[in-house]
């Protein structure tokens, strides 16, 4: 392995982690955009979109161009990527006001269970019993974490079935970015991606006749931070991230985003944060650190990386 390519590996999980943080803000972005749920989505992902084409066209090399082109990699993937982003997206920010928004996070946040399982079953990927306890004691951390919220009742249950559902679409993302990293960069994956949510968003958007334009310099600066900090920067490093670590080990890792989220909260918007949400993130990141230890000390998919390379 190359220095560069040890350094990237090495690199990954706080990379991984730090993106999972800076998505933790968009939560607070989006309720203080001051546009519909899905207008809000579709401007983080649009206004994102000359930004990551910069930074490509910047990093990428012609040279690079090319060698990517001769290894073959369909850019189908990437688009369905972004129409899974979108789904995502769309479908959380409905469950935001159909249900509370610990109930939402929480529900979202078993994206690892599904992907785990589709691993599992659909590309035989076997986990040692230390990860799936891990993911459990992960998921019951984020239960603690947001246990003074969760409402449950019969005028939730529509919002949570979105949660669910939202929750298959990330899954499914997470799962198609880790395959479209073995043959693009992270850039390339963001921006492709990005590109098919945002038309998929408009077209909801329009639908739905919910508010779509910022209505003064505020608004537009909020959506702004929301494409650069959360989604050039948090989900951008996850891609990046997710071509050095196994998928189902960087989806547990994920559940620090509503750590983040509930801290973020606390500081700007003056929501609880006590012992519970203390103890709730120590149950979370044990969780993690479990999982980390059942992973095996070498990546299969940058091994296979390598050896097609």
């Amino acid at each position: 392995m190359s220095a560069t390519a040890s350094a990237s590996v090495r690199y990954a999980l706080p990379g991984l982690v730090l993106g999972a943080v800076l998505i933790g803000l968009a939560p607070i972005f989006v309720r203080l955009a001051g546009v519909g749920p899905t207008a809000a989505a579709f401007w983080r992902v649009f206004l994102a979109l000359p930004v990551l084409y910069l930074l490509q066209r910047a990093t990428t090399s012609v040279a690079t161009r090319g060698e990517q082109a001769r290894r073959g990699g369909s850019t189908l993937i990437l688009w369905l990527a972004g129409l899974a982003f979108a789904g995502d997206l769309a479908v959380w920010h409905q469950s935001i006001h159909l249900t509370s928004i610990a109930n939402s996070t929480l529900l979202t946040n078993l994206a690892p269970v599904f992907l785990t399982l589709v691993l599992h079953f659909g590309f035989g990927q076997r986990h040692a019993p230390r990860f799936w306890l891990g993911l459990v004691l992960a998921l019951t951390g984020a239960v603690v974490l947001l246990a003074g919220s969760l409402r449950i009742g019969p005028e939730t249950v529509l919002g949570d079935l979105c949660a669910i559902v939202t929750a298959m679409f990330y899954a499914a993302y997470q799962l198609l970015v880790s395959r479209g990293r073995q043959n693009f960069s992270a850039l390339d994956v963001m921006l492709r991606s990005s590109a098919g949510a945002a038309v998929v968003l408009l077209v909801i958007t329009i639908a739905t006749g919910e508010p779509f334009w910022p209505r003064d310099a505020h608004s537009w600066a909020i959506l702004a931070a929301l494409a650069v900090i959360s989604h050039v920067g948090g989900q951008g490093l996850i891609a990046w991230a997710l071509a050095h670590l196994p998928a189902s080990f960087s989806s547990v890792t994920l559940l620090v985003q509503p750590i983040a989220a509930t801290i973020f909260a606390w500081l700007i918007l003056s929501e609880g944060f006590g012992p519970q949400q203390v103890l709730g993130g120590v149950i979370v990141m044990a969780g993690i650190l479990l999982c980390r230890f059942a992973m095996p000390a070498r990546n299969p998919q940058v091994e296979a990386e390598k050896a097609g390379a």
